[in-house]
């Protein structure tokens, strides 16, 4: 492909986390944060939780993007959730909330689910898919997860914790993609982009 034909790589999300995994692809990258609704119905799987909040968060940016330039570009949308016990744990509502979170997580192990989904700007192509990791948090003190939410960092983050940040202390393993937990699966991404003429590396 040459360097005329590169697309853009237009992401639908104001998360710093994001907009720097989506940047390590040495793409074009346009962020456009999507304003879309994230409810979803009680009862649905986690997978299709993250695939339809992901898909949603791609369409309603493509959909304003439409006739806002002529050279390709793909609209990436992505949603992340905690799952443990079966509940879905989204961002804290207050510091309560996180303690609460992470005291039901201290010593045990959840799930992470990251939707992902591409949408080519000019033929509305889609591809739409989602990654799972398992990931075993340490044993915490009340006092340790009372510091922890005092540092700030839990409370824009589904399960209450950032592993790329302070929060890397509190988990013992993971098996699956570390980027997932993050907020966005690098290896799955590179393989949606394929089925758009994107290769990655």
């Amino acid at each position: 492909m040459c360097a005329a034909q590169v697309p853009t790589l237009i992401l639908a999300s104001s998360s710093p986390r994001r907009q720097e995994l989506v940047r390590a692809l040495g793409l074009p990258v346009s962020v456009r944060p999507s304003q879309a609704d994230e409810s979803t119905p009680e009862g649905w799987a986690p997978d299709r939780i993250v695939e339809e909040l992901a898909h949603r968060k791609a369409k309603t940016v493509w959909e304003n993007s439409l006739g806002t330039q002529d050279t390709p570009a793909i609209v990436i949308g992505s949603d992340t959730i905690v799952v443990i016990d079966g509940d879905v744990l989204g961002k804290p509502k207050d510091e309560a909330d996180a303690i609460g979170m992470l005291t039901r997580l201290a010593g045990r192990s959840h799930e992470v689910f990251t939707g992902v989904c591409c949408i080519g700007l000019q033929d509305g192509k889609t591809s739409i898919s989602h990654r799972r990791t398992v990931v075993r948090m340490r044993a915490l003190s009340p006092d340790q997860i009372r510091r922890y939410v005092a540092s700030g960092e839990p409370m824009d983050k589904a399960g209450a914790y950032g592993i790329q940040g302070l929060g890397a202390v509190l988990v013992d393993s993971l098996e699956g993609c570390y980027f997932n937990v993050v907020g966005l699966p690098l290896s799955l991404l590179a393989e949606q982009l394929e089925a758009f003429g994107v290769s990655v590396p």
